[in-house]
């Protein structure tokens, strides 16, 4: 009887908490969204798991200096390392030949920056502070991994949040977008056929990543650990001389981290730190800044059009938020809808990875400015 009441009352389910089946309730839903709707599943399956587990009583899994999930975290997200591999082999999926062809499409990418800014305001009137503030605003690029690295820097606190937000609202994509291109677009702009894009030669190409490097960092030296392996997998890509390097960076290595990636972050969601009304509301504002980085890139796109001669469809102004290439697929449904001729995908690329850029940019001036 001894050994028996010692094993009941050593065991996890004696500390349950009322905090514990909720955050399981939370990852339920995000197992259902990766599994059943296919929604961003490489990475929300991880985070569900994450949650789940660190939400049961005496794992001890992000123990510090124990805890297993803790040495990925503390070594792959606290240490910087994580972030910039997912970058690397982003580099090696992506083709920047759209941007090339149509450089002023990197004003679209800019100026759908706009959410963050306005919603970093937004942030500080509703209290939280300024690094905070700066964490949140970020979610508004849709991009994950620069979400995260910012967070780590400013308010690590708040990375579980900060990083659900991001990569659920990358996920839900074409669910969000297309309501706002619709919105603020009129059925004769969505159905305008833009021209072919010019050919880009592989020279051209194999610089793109060399001189963005370059300049990028010398401009904004706190982005060079992001887009200097977002620039090296790109070179590696269009350099056609390391296949093997491409191949590892695109696939292996993007896995793996991947994984450690989505593990740790949904392990930072513990009950404790998630469920109160400040963090809650994180996944408000970062839908604020996704919607006015959305609307902020038509707008762009409309605007520019009062003085182009050839006219751009402003429909690929809504795939200047960085979410590559979710964004830009919706963009070349919502415009093959209004127009079965329309083929938008290539001309929302451009905006899509001049989204990448502007967000890291932007993420680089808040930490140099808040960190």
């Amino acid at each position: 009887m001894d050994i028996l009441k010692d094993l009941i009352f050593s065991s996890g389910a004696v500390s349950l908490t009322g905090g514990n089946i909720v955050m399981w309730l939370v990852a339920f839903v995000l197992f259902y969204l990766a599994i059943k709707k296919q929604y961003e599943p490489l990475l929300l399956l991880p985070i569900a798991f994450g949650i789940l587990v660190v939400n049961l009583p005496l794992t001890f899994l992000m123990q510090p200096e124990h805890g297993l999930i803790w040495f990925f975290y503390h070594y792959g997200i606290q240490f910087d390392i994580i972030p910039p591999l997912i970058f690397l082999g982003l580099g090696a999926m992506i083709d920047f030949g759209p941007l090339i062809a149509n450089p002023k499409t990197l004003l679209l990418g800019a100026g759908a920056q706009a959410g963050l800014y306005v919603t970093f305001f937004a942030a500080i009137l509703f209290g939280f502070d300024l690094q905070e503030a700066g964490s949140i605003a970020i979610i508004g690029g849709a991009d994950g991994p620069t979400t995260i690295y910012l967070t780590s820097k400013l308010a690590p606190h708040l990375l579980g949040a900060t990083a659900v937000s991001a990569y659920a609202y990358m996920a839900l994509v074409p669910i969000i977008q297309p309501p706002m291109m619709k919105l603020l677009t009129t059925e004769k702009e969505r159905k305008i056929v833009m021209t072919k894009l010019r050919p880009v030669s592989r020279l051209q190409k194999v610089c793109f990543p060399i001189v963005t490097a370059m300049t990028i960092m010398l401009v904004v030296p706190p982005a060079a650990p992001l887009i200097s392996m977002l620039m090296l997998g790109n070179l590696f890509k269009e350099s056609g001389v390391v296949e093997r390097l491409t191949n590892a960076s695109a696939n292996e290595l993007m896995n793996i981290v991947t994984i450690f990636l989505g593990l740790s972050i949904g392990a930072t969601m513990t009950a404790s730190t998630f469920l109160n009304p400040k963090v809650l509301f994180i996944f408000f504002l970062g839908l604020f800044a996704f919607v006015v980085s959305t609307a902020a890139g038509l707008l762009m796109a409309k605007l520019m059009n009062l003085f182009l001669k050839d006219k751009i469809n402003p429909l690929i102004g809504a795939a200047g938020v960085s979410a590559v290439p979710m964004a830009a697929r919706c963009v070349h449904k919502v415009g093959s809808e209004a127009n079965r001729r329309n083929y938008l995908l290539m001309y929302a690329m451009g905006p899509n990875v001049a989204g990448v850029i502007g967000t890291v940019v932007a993420a680089a001036i808040l930490l140099k400015n808040l960190g």
